[in-house]
This record gives C-alpha cells, structure tokens and sequence, in this order.
C-alpha cells in the first residue's frame, strides 16, 4: 500500500521547516505571494530551501506570474515543485511543463460539482492537481474547507491532493471521505496568522498517516 503523502505549506522561518522535516513531511511549501502573511522572498526562500533535506521535497507556490519572473524565481529557489495557485490556464501551464523538468501543480478553488470537473482541463498541464477550498481573501492559506462529499465518487484523472481548512483534528475525517493521496495544510497548523506551530505540525502529520 503507497503511503499518504503530506505536505506543510507556508513555512517561512528555519524553525518551521525544521518542525516540518522533524515530523515527517513529504513536502514542504514556500509561499512567495506578497499579500500572504506567510510569504517569503526569493532570498529567503532559497536560504530556507538550503535547509531541507534530500528526502523531504521543496514546493514553491506562485501566484499568477508572468513568464520571467516564474523563471527567476525557479532559478534562485531551486524546488522540486512548482505550485500554481492563480488563476493560471492549462494553455500555459501545458508550455510551461515542456520547458522545465520541476513538476507542475495546479490548485483549484472547488465550488460545486461543475468546477471539480472544470479540473480536468489540467490533465495534460499538470502533474498534480490540489483541491481547495474557493478563494477567500486570498487564493488559499485561509483555513477554509471545501465540501469533501463532492470528491466521494469523483473520478481523478491524473495525480491530486487536498487542501483548505485541514487540522490535526479533521484531517482523519476528511481522508475517510475522499480516500486523498496527499494532504496539504498551512493555516491549521499555526498558533498566529503565519506562525507555524511545531505540535500542531507534529499531530498533523500522526494524524495523516494513522489515517
């Protein structure tokens, strides 16, 4: 049996991405968005990159960029993953993913049934689609759920994970109702908006596993 695969989103401080390897992540995520309080820049990003392990695996989360900057940011952080989480198209994402060797995710705001399957529209773009909850004030990180009986009978095209609004004390539940391969959490696991606690991160992690 594959084991589930967890990824700490919005590290940006050397304590929170040790907290994260410590517990066991599978990935880690840097934000680089201005508008989120979990945001880094490229200089920090690429310093707290240095920190994780070969065995944990880096995502960087990018926010309707323009071609040149996605490049210089990819250049200076180095990720393993690159994760879109804009209103970005298939169309560029699908040329974007001939021109990199990283992996592509795509996060998508599910609103109804109609929009989940709006998502197979990245079959061929992406390697990963994140189901999370529809935008708030910003694209995610805002500790909201989407509806987990949309994805009961869901057929996946291609590799997915799910976000939005998991904790350590909703994480088992959600798994039980859609079967998701990877789960993906941020504001969950803080004390503060954008200060990550390391038992939260811990207990999210036990939890996901036990699962």
């Amino acid at each position: 049996m594959t084991q589930r695969l967890v990824k700490v989103c919005g590290c940006n401080s050397p304590e929170a991405v040790d907290a994260a390897v410590y517990a066991g992540a599978d990935y880690i995520g840097l934000v680089h968005y201005a508008p989120s309080p979990r945001h880094v820049s490229l200089e920090q990003a690429a310093k707290l990159r240095a920190r994780v392990p070969a065995s944990t695996r880096v995502v960087l989360l990018l926010v309707n960029q323009q071609p040149i900057p996605t490049a210089q940011a990819v250049d200076a952080v180095r990720p393993d993953v690159v994760q879109f989480h804009g209103g970005e198209t298939p169309e560029w994402l699908g040329l974007l993913r001939q021109a990199v060797t990283h992996e592509i995710w795509k996060a998508v705001g599910v609103r109804s049934a109609a929009t989940l399957a709006n998502t197979l529209r990245y079959r061929d773009a992406a390697h990963r689609v994140l189901y999370d909850a529809a935008p708030g004030v910003l694209p995610g990180g805002n500790g909201l759920a989407l509806d987990w009986s949309l994805l009961a009978n869901f057929r996946h095209e291609l590799p997915w994970g799910l976000a939005g609004g998991l904790t350590p004390d909703n994480v088992a539940e959600a798994i039980r109702l859609t079967g998701a391969p990877l789960v993906d959490a941020s504001s969950g696991l803080e004390s503060a908006p954008g200060v990550k606690d390391a038992g939260r991160i811990r207990a999210f992690v036990q939890a996901a596993r036990a699962a």
